[in-house]
């Protein structure tokens, strides 16, 4: 009986959890398809919304802005963040372990600070602010994310398949090639795909280091709000929403391969 119980408290606990985290997702997306233009109130099916948008310039400008953020710092940050994971994975030097400890700050300190801090760095080296800062600021603090999944994906790789390669007359390079990106290949795919997902949707640093002609989408929907709240903005949460689902299957189909 007292198992039965703490069953059925633990699915209400569960279906609780859900609704609590997806219902309002799923209002956003549903109102995005209201043929009213203000209100709460249900007043019809359509899809106009979506067309309005795609015939909007400073939309399609703002989006096009996003994406291109987003790739360049994803990539960025899986170059840079495979790089750093094999280097450390391979070599053992003074000061590993807090170079380790220094790759969660930019995980774990508020973004309002860091986007201050590299508003300030910039300022001070002139840098005309806009994609060129955007990218480099995203990729910040999308390395880490990176870098700590490569790394994992390193922490139970037997070295003596490395070794017994080298044996055999195999270089650096093709040891790499051959052995070690085969392996990390699915952690550098999940790390970019969550990269590009954090890029895309930053809104706090970007909107201290973007420039007054390099507005991306989640500024631009932040910056309709201040108007209330609208359809438009509903359809254009529910585009973001379906390329961040795009990102997350693509992300898992690789890995189930893998």
């Amino acid at each position: 009986m007292e198992g039965r119980t703490y069953k059925g408290i633990s699915y209400a606990y569960l279906i609780l959890m859900f609704l609590f985290l997806y219902v309002p997702i799923l209002v956003v997306v549903v109102y995005s398809f209201n043929s009213a233009k203000t209100g709460a109130a249900w007043q019809g099916f359509t899809t106009s919304w979506f067309f309005q948008l795609l015939q909007d310039t400073n939309v399609l400008d703002a989006l096009k802005t996003s994406i291109t953020v987003a790739f360049f710092s994803t990539l960025v940050a899986a170059i840079v963040g495979t790089i750093g994971a094999v280097g450390m994975y391979k070599y053992t030097f003074k000061g590993k372990g807090f170079i380790d400890l220094l790759l969660y700050i930019p995980i774990i300190i508020p973004e309002i600070i860091m986007g201050i801090s590299l508003m300030a760095f910039f300022s001070k080296l002139n840098a005309r602010f806009g994609i060129g800062t955007m990218v480099l600021s995203n990729a910040t603090f999308c390395i880490p994310y990176v870098l700590i999944m490569v790394k994992a994906r390193l922490a139970g790789f037997d070295k003596s398949i490395e070794d017994a390669a080298r044996d055999l007359g195999a270089n650096g390079f093709t040891v790499f090639r051959t052995i070690i990106l085969p392996l990390i290949f699915p952690a550098v795919i999940s790390g970019a795909m969550l990269s590009f997902a954090l890029s895309l949707d930053d809104v706090i640093i970007n909107s201290f280091v973007a420039g007054p002609e390099s507005t991306t989408l989640p500024l631009k929907i932040f910056s309709m709000l201040k108007f209330g709240l609208s359809p438009e903005i509903n359809a254009l949460c529910s585009l973001m929403l379906l390329v961040t689902l795009i990102v997350l299957i693509v992300s898992q189909s690789i890995n189930s391969d893998k």
